[in-house]
C-alpha cells in the first residue's frame, strides 16, 4: 500500500562515529523523500566527522577514516540538509532514540537550530516492535519477503524502511492492538499523523528521554536523584540544580529543553515579585 501524504515525508538513516549522542559525529546520511505524489528525491552523503572513526565502527558500516578525509564537515553541509528536510515529516528505523537526536545535536553544534515543533515522526521500529518485535534485517525478510542487500548502507537501509513502512499499512491495516491501559484500537492506518503517533514509544520531552512527561502532564527528570520529580519544583527550590545540569555532559537538546522549561520558571517568579 502506498503512503497517503500531505506533504513530503523524508526517510532518513546516518551512519556514525559511534553511539553516544553528545560525543559522536555523522559519517554518512541519507534521505529518501518521497513526495504526495509518489515521487523521490535521494540524497546520500559523506561527512568529516573531524574525529577518528574506531575500526570496530568502521567494520559495521564499511566507512573509514581515507573515505571522509576529503568530504565536507557537517558545518559546511548542514545548510544542504535542513533545506532538503524542511516542511516535511521525518521516518526511519530507530530514529526517536537515535538518528534525530544526534542530527539535532549536530546542527546544535553548529549553532543551528532544527526546529521539531510541527514535524511529525514516524519510528517504524516501534511499530514493528509492537507489532512483531525483530531487527531491521528481519523485518524486511519478514515484510518484503526478500534478504536485504548492503545492510548498513545508510541509503539501503533508507530505502529498506520505505518499503517495511508500506508492507506494515498492508498487513496491518484492520488489524487490532491492545494498548498499556487494555484498550483494543486500530492504530495502523494510512494517516502520518496517527502513525506518527503510534510509532512513538514514549513520553520524552527531550529527544534523549532524560525528561519525560508524567501522568500529570507535568516534566519530570527521568534520572538522578530528583528523578520523578516536576522540573520546575526542583529549579524552584534547587536553582544550582541547573547550572549542574548546563556543566555536565548531556546532549545539547536536552540543555536546550531544560533552559525552556528554567527561564518560564523563573519568568513566573518574576512576575510574581513584580
Amino acid at each position: 500500500m502506498k503512503l497517503k501524504l500531505e506533504r513530503p515525508l523524508v526517510f532518513f538513516d546516518l551512519e556514525t562515529t559511534g553511539v553516544n549522542v553528545g560525543k559522536d559525529k555523522i559519517v554518512e546520511i541519507s534521505m529518501v523523500k518521497l513526495h504526495p505524489d509518489q515521487s523521490e528525491e535521494i540524497k546520500t552523503l559523506l561527512v568529516n566527522p573531524g574525529m577518528h572513526i574506531p575500526e570496530e565502527v568502521s567494520k559495521i558500516h564499511g566507512i573509514y577514516d581515507k573515505d571522509v578525509a576529503d568530504k565536507p564537515t557537517f558545518a559546511q553541509c548542514a545548510g544542504e540538509i535542513r533545506d532538503f528536510l524542511k516542511n516535511c515529516d521525518l521516518a526511519g528505523y530507530n530514529l526517536l532514540k537515535f538518528d534525530v537526536p544526534l542530527l539535532v545535536e549536530e546542527f546544535l553544534r553548529n549553532d543551528m537550530d532544527f526546529d521539531l515543533r510541527g514535524i511529525r515522526i514516524i519510528d517504524v521500529q516501534n511499530i514493528f516492535h509492537k507489532m512483531e518485535p525483530r531487527t531491521l534485517v528481519a523485518a524486511y525478510k519478514f515484510y518484503c519477503g526478500k534478504p536485504l542487500e548492503n545492510a548498513h548502507s545508510a541509503e539501503a537501509d533508507a530505502r529498506a524502511t520505505l518499503e517495511v513502512l508500506e508492507s506494515q499499512l498492508d498487513r496491518y491495516q484492520g488489524v487490532p492492538y491492545v494498548d498499556a491501559n487494555e484498550v483494543e484500537c486500530y492504530p495502523v492506518v494510512n494517516d502520518i499523523s496517527k502513525l506518527a503517533f503510534f510509532s512513538n514509544a514514549g513520553h520524552n520531552v527531550d529527544l534523549a528521554g532524560h525528561i519525560i512527561w508524567n501522568n500529570k502532564d507535568q516534566e519530570v527528570f527521568a534520572f538522578g536523584k530528583h528523578k520523578g520529580e516536576p522540573v520546575r519544583e526542583v529549579f524552584r527550590r534547587e536553582r544550582n540544580y541547573y547550572d549542574w545540569i548546563m556543566k555536565a555532559d548531556f546532549p545539547l537538546y536536552t540543555k536546550k529543553v531544560v533552559t525552556r522549561i528554567y527561564e518560564a520558571e523563573y519568568l513566573q517568579d518574576l512576575g510574581k515579585v513584580l
